[in-house]
């Protein structure tokens, strides 16, 4: 074959690639490649990392083989390639590096493990070996079925337009949205993570498959896959995870050994599934500005294709317009008179008692002895627990909270509705006698069955 005509998967990385070049002198070198990234039908780019024997051997002698694996069938490729040039910025070289810095960053070897260049070869053939396995007996080749009722591209855009079109509020919003993916697409393993007030974290506002530990998790902007998706506002889509962060840490003991201790970080722990093997980031733009990420994970180690990163960056585009203006929309004073449908809660357990301590270093609420919030949303929780127990209140509006200088909120584009979202969530999960119930545009009643017993300390959680 002329023309790089292979399935999308053999440049997944699920089965390193090989590649052989030989020096001047005649010397053969094979070893396993990072990255083989499909340019065109005629050129590929492998990455770079080190000034190694390949890129010495390549650049007194511009020719290699490369050799690929199909993951779903075994059958090997094998790419007769001339060396071309290398490129060292660019969107090539960016789309290349943000993959091998999400690993980097994950396994806390970012600044250490990271992409020199990304070396551009000619395609010169392509030919796939013959006798490479062994056939299998036929009557032991299983033939798998089609999934019956296939859904509709067209279909499945159309139903998540409908439910966050019509969604009346930010939560709901969410809810629609992942619910969707699910129903609609079949990702069962789904979050939205949203920036917070300085934009240097993000956190888990709203999640489907993972009970009730999806909500609330918490991680620095830049920092590990999700983080340095959402920090350069690109779509990172990678397979077989455990065999990608499997190579990060082997070259992060071999560092260590190196001695660049002193740069190594610790591993970021993934939010979500703790056994993962393929993720799917997609930040959520609206004019230029981050307005929340979207995961989507799976336990198989092809769980996303091609079409899927294609279809969900579409998705992802009208869901960053939608959340935008969900924002905007619920942050306007003018609306903030119009009613909304309240939706109860259902009945709960009765409890006669809940003991909240506060932290005031750090802003942590706990219950009893459980964690359950911190940072803005621990404030305001905090807030409206206190005037509760002062004065008996129950009724409160955005808008004050807004103005409470305590609060921390800044003046422009301040999320509280999102934090006020996460803060439900994370009371229906973990105290759910107590309740903040809306009762119109930017105004909420706080609802509780037990008494209330509050406790603040100067020291931290």
């Amino acid at each position: 074959m002329s023309r790089l005509d292979l399935p999308d998967r053999c440049f997944h990385g699920l089965i390193p690639a090989m590649i052989a070049t030989c020096s001047k002198d005649g010397v053969p070198n094979v070893t396993y490649l990072s990255q083989v990234f499909r340019i065109d039908e005629r050129h590929v780019a492998l990455s770079c990392q080190f000034f190694n024997k390949t890129k010495q051997n390549v650049l007194e002698v511009p020719f290699a083989t490369v050799e690929l694996l199909d993951p779903v069938t075994l059958d090997a490729f094998r790419l007769a390639l001339r060396y071309d040039h290398s490129e060292t910025s660019g969107p090539l070289f960016e789309q290349m590096d943000l993959r091998i810095e999400a690993i980097a960053s994950q396994t806390g070897m970012k600044g250490v493990f990271k992409l020199i260049a990304a070396d551009v070869y000619e395609l010169l053939g392509c030919e796939r070996r013959a006798d490479f396995l062994t056939p299998a007996p036929a009557e032991s080749v299983v033939v798998e079925e089609p999934a019956p009722g296939p859904r509709s591209e067209l279909k499945s855009l159309q139903l998540i337009s409908q439910r966050t079109c019509r969604a009346p509020s930010l939560e709901s919003l969410l809810t629609a949205t992942l619910s969707t993916l699910d129903e609609a697409l079949g990702f069962t393993y789904s979050m939205v993570l949203l920036p917070d007030e300085a934009g240097k974290r993000l956190f888990t506002v709203a999640s489907r498959g993972y009970g009730e530990e999806g909500v609330g998790a918490e991680l620095e902007m830049g920092e590990g896959l999700i983080g340095t998706a959402a920090l350069q506002q690109k779509v990172l889509c990678i397979s077989g995870m455990e065999a990608e962060l499997r190579y990060g840490r082997a070259i992060r003991s071999s560092a260590q050994h190196g001695g660049v201790r002193r740069e190594i970080r610790p591993e970021i722990p993934l939010p979500g599934l703790p056994d993962a093997q393929s993720l799917l980031v997609l930040p959520l733009v609206a004019n230029g500005r981050l307005v929340g990420v979207l995961v989507a994970e799976s336990r198989e180690r092809m769980g996303f294709e091609g079409w899927d990163e294609a279809f969900l960056e579409i998705v992802a585009n009208q869901c960053a317009v939608a959340f935008d203006n969900a924002l905007l929309r619920e942050g306007s004073e003018e609306h903030e008179s119009e009613p909304v449908p309240v939706s109860r809660l259902p009945s709960v357990p009765e409890v006669s008692a809940r003991r909240f301590r506060f932290y005031r270093n750090d802003d942590c609420v706990f219950v009893g002895d459980d964690y359950l919030i911190r940072n803005v949303p621990g404030r305001i929780l905090w807030k409206i627990l206190r005037s509760y127990r002062d004065s008996g209140r129950t009724d409160f509006s955005n808008r004050e909270l807004r103005l409470d200088p305590w609060l921390g909120l800044p003046p422009v584009r301040d999320n509280l509705e999102s934090r006020l979202v996460l803060l439900r969530k994370r009371l229906e999960q973990k105290v759910p006698e107590l309740r903040l119930v809306p009762t119109s545009r930017g105004h909420f009643r706080l609802e509780t069955s037990c008494q209330l017993t509050l406790e603040e300390t100067e020291g931290s959680a």
